[in-house]
């Protein structure tokens, strides 16, 4: 085992110096990738906190582990009129693997949020979990469970993604009372086109012009700029992923899931909105139970990177994506930072 994780450490300085090399480990590691498959720990059913329960600013759906502990937090923003229960499979992954996810539901058939009030809306439920979110999990859950609020990871996808980074490079009117540690883009979008965004912009067309000092990470879709009958791309070039992925600073990751669409980390079973919303992007055929697994183990392995002792996995999927259940592409920029357990 000490060779195994060292046989690691050396393939990480490696890649720092050559990130975009694609480096291949034995067999017997790639078996070993836990993150795209549930993790040990037993998880709750999907807690709903009703608007103003434990003076919850929003609606909010909480998934944790069940067994006493101290866990990060992941606070994951929907995306357009995508209910946060369509996410629900993801976040049982997650969960499954340590985490708590926290994921607002910022609209409603009787309320249509601009973008701008979105991201408002998302500040003040970060600024709510420090005060409230624990009693939330000693209720609920177990009352040994405990969030550890110095590991928040900040996520989205679609809109919600773009949204994720307004709020980490500070964009919010709301500012927010505790510090994001990790930022993850899941397939994020900025506007239908260049020429149509979404306010405020996040995107500036200038190279590694996000002012971020967190580690970052960005995961597309390979459909998600292509068109399905008369209908536009869902996550158009010029407003998607890879440019999020140009602007990005330092420590930053990119992954695209090559052969799914946009909306495909959503559950089998959706309500009818989403099942309106999903039918208009590209897509393959069939169960998303595999996209879900690949997205949420790379979501995981980055999480575990920065927050815990598993970054081992993250690595050795970004130096071999072939390693992931489904065609998967992998690149860097940047110095990537260790967990402390990995640091040479």
């Amino acid at each position: 085992m000490v060779a195994l994780w060292f046989g690691v450490l050396i393939l990480r300085v490696l890649a720092v110096v050559h990130s975009e090399a694609q480096l291949l480990l034995p067999t017997t590691f790639s078996e070993n990738l836990s993150v795209f498959h549930k993790g040990k720990l037993a998880v709750s059913e999907p807690i709903k906190v009703r608007n103003s329960a434990y003076s919850s600013p929003q609606q909010l759906l909480i998934v944790s582990p069940k067994e006493a502990g101290l866990y990060p937090v992941l606070l994951f923003i929907h995306g357009t009129m995508i209910s946060n229960d369509d996410y629900s499979d993801l976040f049982l992954h997650i969960a499954s693997h340590a985490f708590i996810v926290v994921a607002p539901q910022l609209f409603s058939v009787f309320n249509l949020p601009s973008q701008a009030q979105e991201i408002e809306m998302a500040a003040t439920v970060a600024n709510w979990l420090p005060s409230n979110l624990q009693h939330v999990l000693h209720e609920r859950v177990n009352k040994q469970v405990e969030p550890n609020l110095d590991k928040l990871a900040l996520s989205g996808h679609s809109r919600g993604g773009k949204s994720a980074f307004a709020l980490a490079l500070g964009l919010s009117k709301t500012k927010l009372s505790l510090k994001i540690s990790a930022l993850i883009g899941v397939d994020p979008v900025e506007g239908r086109n260049k020429n149509k965004r979404t306010r405020p912009y996040v995107l500036t067309y200038e190279p590694n012009s996000f002012n971020l000092s967190i580690p970052v990470t960005i995961i597309g879709t390979g459909l998600g700029n292509h068109t399905k009958l008369l209908n536009p791309a869902c996550a158009p070039n010029g407003v998607n992923h890879q440019e999020f992925f140009n602007e990005c600073n330092k420590e930053c990751s990119h992954f695209v899931i090559m052969e799914y669409g946009h909306m495909q980390m959503l559950n089998d079973v959706l309500d009818a909105l989403a099942i309106s919303m999903s039918r208009v992007c590209a897509s393959k055929r069939g169960s998303n139970s595999i996209m879900r697994r690949t997205l949420g183990g790379v979501m995981v392995a980055f999480l575990g990177a920065y927050f815990g002792d598993e970054g081992g996995q993250y690595f050795a999927i970004l130096d071999n994506p072939s390693l992931a259940p489904t065609k998967l592409y992998a690149n860097n920029k940047g110095i990537l930072g260790l967990a402390p357990s990995y640091a040479l």
